[in-house]
């Protein structure tokens, strides 16, 4: 494999990465403001 594939391969891995991250971070986030509104409203 040339240097530039590899190159491009793991920039795009990075992305992908990047991507998941940012998706599973809002997916938390989402979760956690779920669970507040629910606990303040057996409160």
């Amino acid at each position: 494999m040339a240097k530039e594939e590899i190159k491009k391969l793991i920039e795009d891995s990075k992305k992908s990465l990047d991507q998941d991250k940012d998706n599973f971070s809002k997916s938390i986030k989402d979760d956690l403001s779920s669970f507040k509104k629910k606990t303040l409203s057996k409160i």
